[in-house]
């Protein structure tokens, strides 16, 4: 498809001078967006292969003080919601509860270029709180860039 089925824009840079309702003209040139994915399952499979890093990943259902204070994300409300809407998912210590953060950022620290990146970094919230926010936990899994 050279055109988004929804809004009907170009999936593809069109120039100013170029009439962009013809299909012709919407097919030539580099692509409006690109977004590069890195796979994060061999990420996860290496974490989990890993015995310290297993261990805390399974942090928050076995190491956890749970004394009704709020001192990690398990001890919120709406980790217990989750936990009653998907009963299964929550009795399994391992399964992985993600954070997406994502933001725009110029590349090249000068403001007069016209491309921008945004970074998408997954954070593991199963982690200890002294753990979830280092950089070796938090994984990048896209990386989108946009011309301005």
């Amino acid at each position: 498809m050279s055109k988004c089925p929804r809004c009907g824009a170009s999936q593809y840079k069109v120039k100013d001078d170029e009439d962009c309702s013809s299909d012709e003209n919407s097919k030539k040139g580099p692509p409006a967006k690109v977004l590069w994915y890195l796979p994060i399952i061999p990420r996860f499979k290496h974490l989990f292969a890993n015995g310290d890093d297993a261990k805390d990943l399974t942090w928050h259902a076995n190491g956890r003080n749970s004394n009704g204070m709020v001192r990690h994300s398990a001890d919120c409300s709406k980790w217990k919601k989750i936990d009653g809407l998907y009963p299964d998912f929550g009795k399994e210590a391992r399964n992985l509860r993600l954070g997406l953060a994502s933001d725009r950022m110029n590349p090249y620290g000068n403001l007069s270029t016209q491309h921008s990146s945004s970074p998408v970094l997954l954070v593991i919230y199963n982690l200890p709180p002294w753990l979830c926010m280092k950089p070796k936990y938090m994984i990048l899994s896209m990386m989108i860039s946009v011309p301005r």
